[in-house]
């Protein structure tokens, strides 16, 4: 497959589909992308703290779609199911051949949007701990010891100390 993202990406769930995407013409009608069912996988890539979805018809990459916490799967009939991938700009399509197969794909989904969406909190919080002057609020405007606006002191919220200045 991609021998370089085989070390770092792991696969977490495995399903055979049809796979389709959306005309980009008509944003209506479904193209085949796979003539048959083909193997779509779950990866996990611990080094980025990215999940994926790919599936590659011959030496095609069929699917390879970055699942991020605004991503929905939608069950649209017993056995097909859709969800929008912005970055590609396209709308993939599932047909299984049974439901329950459906919703194994779904529940993985789910548990994959939820991961992508703790990973992604989790890395902000990391970013703004290493990088304390992130946290510096916007300067508030105060009115000045004498009311008046004009001669007002601006206060910076540090993480700890509140400093005053004077303007």
């Amino acid at each position: 497959m991609f021998p370089l993202h085989r070390e770092r990406e792991q696969p977490i769930f495995s399903a055979r589909a049809h796979v389709f995407q959306i005309d980009p013409a008509t944003k209506r009608n479904w193209l085949p992308a796979s003539k048959h069912a083909v193997t779509v996988s779950f990866f996990y890539d611990a080094s980025r703290t990215v999940y994926r979805i790919i599936s590659v018809g011959g030496t095609k990459a069929i699917i390879n779609s970055t699942i991020t916490p605004n991503m929905t799967f939608t069950k649209t009939s017993q056995k097909f199911g859709q969800w929008a991938d912005s970055r590609a700009n396209t709308v993939y399509g599932l047909g299984f051949s049974t439901e329950q197969q459906l919703q194994q794909f779904a529940d993985q989904f789910k548990e994959v949007k939820e991961a992508a969406r703790l990973a992604r909190e989790k890395s902000q919080e990391r970013f703004e701990l290493a990088n304390p002057a992130l946290n510096i609020a916007a300067p508030e405007k105060h009115e000045g010891l004498d009311g008046c606006p004009s001669g007002g002191s601006i206060i910076l919220a540090l993480v700890n100390p509140i400093k005053r200045f004077h303007a």
